[in-house]
């Protein structure tokens, strides 16, 4: 009852479409929820994202839940979790896009998930990572080991924001290490972020993971630029 009224004085609203949520619903209502752009990249292997990487990293899949456009409703979504602090968010997807890839079975595809880390200095500013929340989703629901200190942020390079594609590989040259090789070496490895647009970290972060022995490398994201 107490709850009840709360929401009732204080309602919460969509982050999606600012409606207010009814009981039951969290961050993002019902309708939004199924009519987000979502990709069907899980479907069809050969996919955009994944022709994005030929002749750059060997990856074994390419998965992203989402579309991202500029203006969009995805990019309301991850600036509230980004910028807002509302990390629970980023493991709500995980957990939504999760039960997506165990239906089609890539539960059994991975041995560790590694989200991409931030660099201490931005960690402690934010609060928190929102690659870790989003890979804690998927880990519940996909019953996959996640590995939040596999591999760390060296150097805080500038953002990526308005850099041009050869600028963002120049950006993330060389910026990670791979601290814990025994859990990555002959693992397939799911390597998870929330945005993907040129994919150069993703990209630097695979071949970091590949140099130190891990079998193979997918990745997957909350979206992915069209």
């Amino acid at each position: 009852m107490i709850s009840d009224f709360i929401s009732m004085v204080f309602p919460e609203y969509c982050y999606a479409c600012s409606e207010s949520l009814v009981k039951g619903e969290k961050y993002i209502c019902t309708h939004c929820r199924y009519q987000l752009p979502q990709t069907d990249y899980h479907k069809n292997i050969d996919n955009n994202l994944f022709r994005r990487f030929w002749g750059k990293v060997p990856l074994k899949y390419a998965l992203s839940y989402f579309k991202y456009t500029r203006g969009g409703k995805v990019q309301q979504i991850l600036h509230k979790f980004k910028y807002e602090g509302v990390k629970e968010l980023g493991e709500l997807l995980g957990c939504w896009y999760g039960n997506i890839l165990v239906q089609y079975e890539f539960h059994s595809a991975f041995d560790i998930i590694v989200p991409v880390p931030l660099h201490h200095k931005k960690l402690r500013k934010r609060g928190f990572n929102q690659s870790d929340m989003f890979a804690v989703g998927l880990s519940k629901i996909m019953e996959v080991e996640w590995g939040q200190d596999i591999i760390k942020r060296e150097i805080l390079n500038p953002t990526q924001t308005n850099k041009k594609r050869y600028e963002r590989y120049e950006n993330v040259k060389g910026i990670f290490k791979v601290v814990a090789q025994k859990k990555i070496r002959n693992k397939r490895v799911l390597i998870v972020d929330d945005v993907v647009t040129t994919g150069s970290t993703l990209e630097a972060c695979a071949l970091t993971l590949l140099d130190e022995g891990c079998k193979e490398v997918s990745i997957a994201t909350i979206a992915a630029g069209q």
